[in-house]
């Protein structure tokens, strides 16, 4: 075998590695087995080595760290670059990315075929610990779809992944719903503390039964008007599904007279509801317009009002009226496909036929909305029905 000599490659006992250098690492590189010493090690090592220097260049700066061949990683960085990946909504790619946090530290740099069933429980029951079931839940569902897409890649043997053999334990589901008095309370406990954009997403949401994500991001063109009522029209952020959120008469007005206190024209695609923004004082101060809502700043507005209006003690969240509208409709008799078609989901059991035969249904949506109304009433009748039986016989 000719004697090749390359930048950074070295061989011991017979096989080769690219090493990197400090400056190396600090851009991202990492070391590379590149195999058994010969042509194809070299190759390998050619390959880094020219990514290297054009990362050195500033052709090719690498803006996310560069894993070794057909490990864990470089599947990952593989998969984002495909039509598959970009085709997922921006909410599932963000549960990708946080569980990855979690899987990348232990197996970023390994071959998928050597990861076992007892370095998995190890690490399943380490993140369990430190983070809780939730966490440790999400990196283990990131795990086994990542683990498909390896297998697809011929990385590691299809339908063997060994973290099947470990019982995954589940949070358990949110409970909480709310009462229309307690969102008439919010509403217009922040409408009178100048959330007046959060007022109406609160509004909308409860009529809707719309998710935060897609009331905080409706805008103008959304607006649609029928026979009968108006709302908004959209693709759920979430699953993509379409839906029609009808609002109430009161919620008309409310963001009617929203729109016109912005004192701006709002853009088609502009979203309408926005964060207070600030004032000056007595004690003066920057003033600040209101911008539109993200998930964070709409968490923390949410909490501040729910302080307000209910005091420390109450915990529940602006999500949680997605499912009361749901327990309504349910307790007033409405069917799984017209719940289905008034939340924009495949609650029932059949997807396909949903799709087929009811797509954004007007009819089940205004059943949906009657079933709501009689469940409230009651729900209303039903409250503090269950009392404490005491049978110690004293």
């Amino acid at each position: 075998m000719a004697e090749i000599k390359l930048k950074h490659y070295h061989v011991r006992k017979g096989r080769g590695y690219w090493l990197v250098t400090p400056k190396m690492r600090a851009h991202g590189f990492d070391n590379v087995r590149c195999g058994a010493d010969g042509p194809q090690a070299w190759a390998v090592a050619q390959e880094w080595e020219g990514r290297w220097q054009r990362a050195r260049k500033g052709l090719e700066a690498p803006l996310r760290k560069v894993y070794p061949r057909n490990s864990v990683g470089y599947a990952f960085e593989r998969f984002r670059l495909t039509n598959e990946w970009a085709r997922k909504p921006v909410r599932t790619r963000e549960d990708w990315d946080r569980g990855w946090r979690y899987i990348e530290p232990v197996f970023g740099d390994l071959n998928p075929s050597v990861i076992t069933l007892e370095m998995l429980d190890r690490w399943y029951s380490k993140w369990t610990s430190v983070k809780g079931v939730g966490e440790a839940g999400r990196a283990m569902k990131t795990w086994r779809a990542l683990y498909n897409i390896m297998a697809a890649m011929k990385l590691c043997p299809a339908q063997q992944d060994p973290s099947l053999a470990i019982r995954k334990t589940s949070v358990p589901g949110r409970r909480e719903t709310w009462t229309e008095g307690e969102a008439v309370r919010i509403v217009k406990g922040a409408w009178r503390a100048g959330y007046r954009g959060l007022a109406c997403i609160v509004a909308v949401a409860w009529d809707t039964s719309f998710s935060p994500v897609d009331v905080r991001t409706l805008t103008p063109s959304q607006a649609m008007q029928t026979a009968q009522e108006w709302g908004f029209l959209i693709a759920r952020g979430k699953s993509g599904e379409a839906a029609f959120g009808t609002l109430s008469p009161r919620t008309q007005r409310l963001v009617l007279t929203y729109i016109e206190e912005l004192g701006v024209t709002l853009l088609d695609d502009a979203p309408i509801f926005r964060s207070r923004g600030f004032a000056p004082g007595p004690k003066g101060g920057r003033p600040r317009a209101g911008v539109p809502y993200t998930k964070d700043s709409l968490v923390d507005d949410f909490a501040d009002l729910r302080r307000l209006v209910f005091g420390a003690g109450e915990k529940r969240r602006l999500m949680d009226m997605r499912r009361s509208g749901a327990v309504e409709a349910n307790a007033g008799g409405a069917s799984v496909e017209a719940i289905s078609a008034k939340m924009g989901n495949s609650i029932d059991e059949n997807k396909a036929l949903q799709k087929t035969y009811m797509p954004v249904n007007l009819a089940a949506v205004r059943s949906a909305d009657a079933s709501r109304r009689k469940g409230r009433a009651l729900l209303g009748q039903e409250r503090n029905e269950y009392k404490k039986l005491k049978l110690s016989g004293k």
